[in-house]
């Protein structure tokens, strides 16, 4: 092996690795109740980055691998079971308050314990067995990493799709990292399984590949932290409406005196579209269910069915529409006031969104249609 690569790249990551896990266990957050949930995430983060830290530090100080490779493997397969299961929580976290148990925190802890007991049985395997005892290990710790990542995928889902049904604000933008996280992490993980099996000529690889994907973790909780408690907000209201709505189904079931049907909304809906309410900055559905006197479920199953959209899709369309309007009958109007006028929150939002539907800037389609 090319000791002083491998050297040069544990010199790299291993203060990264130590300032990180350090900062996300230490550092300051706001002193409110609500980032209780935050700060146990970042905790969780920063207890797994320091494991993986004093990996490394093993690996550095003691030149493990050369001693015995055998050993450096399932060392490492042993550190990174606990590790994902340390990540998953820290992300499931940001997205479910009662996510971490005592009863789950002891099941995964009982996991980890029997895969490091099978990795400590097939270390004193003959060399035959151990060749095929020790990739079934890796098989092992890539469909572990796989499940875990499901879930939180599938979780982020179902809070976008959520968000998608309720705000008029793109809150899911908030909480994107989450899943180019996990994805990346998907990735990562599997590539360690495997990179760790590398030539030691080129295990340097390995070590270096970890940098940019926790400098990438730690900027995003770094960053998420200014949005965080808008998100939770948005997300603790529309789980307790949603438990509402299904309170309020289950009781209507046998009910004649059901909430309004179709035909009551839609002239509300359009008496309103008239009256530009959409241009409302941070509009919800709960607001607008309010504003028309009906139930915020049966409004959103009639804007899903009837116009085939979100709640949020409905009402950027209507957003767009009324900016295209105010462009053609005021070409002097600038952009920002055109934003701002049709209730986008900001002139990125507004210029992102505009290009998305009518592929080209909101100033050069006002040149085009005022021509």
């Amino acid at each position: 092996m090319d000791q002083s690569l491998y050297q040069y790249s544990l010199c790299i990551a291993l203060p990264l690795m130590l300032f990180f896990g350090f900062d996300m266990l230490f550092a300051r957050v706001p002193d409110k109740s609500k980032f209780f949930n935050f700060l146990l995430s970042r905790r969780l983060m920063g207890t797994a980055l320091l494991i993986l830290a004093a990996n490394y530090a093993v690996h550095f100080f003691f030149a493990l691998r050369l001693k015995d490779l055998n050993a450096t493997i399932l060392a490492n397969m042993a550190t990174y079971f606990l590790c994902y299961w340390l990540f998953s929580s820290a992300l499931m976290t940001l997205l479910d308050d009662n996510y971490v148990t005592g009863k789950r925190f002891s099941c995964h802890l009982i996991l980890w314990f029997a895969f490091t007991g099978l990795a400590a049985a097939e270390y004193i395997l003959p060399e035959d067995s151990a060749f095929w005892a020790t990739r079934s290990l890796a098989l092992l710790l890539v469909l572990y990493g796989l499940f875990l990542s499901i879930r939180l995928l599938r979780t982020y889902k179902n809070a976008v799709r959520m968000f998608e049904n309720t705000h008029s604000d793109d809150i899911g933008a908030y909480i994107s990292w989450l899943s180019v996280f996990t994805y990346w992490a998907v990735i990562f993980g599997v590539s360690c399984a495997l990179l760790t099996f590398l030539p030691d000529k080129y295990i340097f690889i390995w070590v270096l590949s970890a940098v940019p994907f926790y400098i990438y973790l730690y900027c995003c909780y770094q960053n998420y932290m200014f949005f965080y408690e808008k998100v939770d907000d948005a997300l603790k209201d529309d789980i307790g409406m949603h438990k509402e709505d299904q309170v309020q189904q289950s009781d209507g079931a046998d009910n004649e005196d059901v909430p309004v049907y179709h035909s009551d909304i839609a002239p509300r809906i359009e008496e309103w579209i008239r009256n530009e309410g959409y241009c409302k900055p941070g509009l919800t559905l709960n607001e607008l269910s309010v504003q028309l006197c009906t139930n915020r479920t049966y409004l959103s199953e009639y804007i899903n069915s009837v116009y085939k959209m979100t709640f949020r899709e409905w009402i950027t369309d209507l957003r767009i529409e009324c900016a295209k309007r105010l462009m053609v009958q005021n070409p002097g109007l600038r952009v920002q006031d055109i934003s701002v006028m049709s209730g986008f929150l900001s002139l990125s939002h507004f210029s992102r969104t505009f290009r998305e539907k009518e592929g080209c800037s909101p100033a050069r389609w006002s040149k085009t249609n005022s021509e």
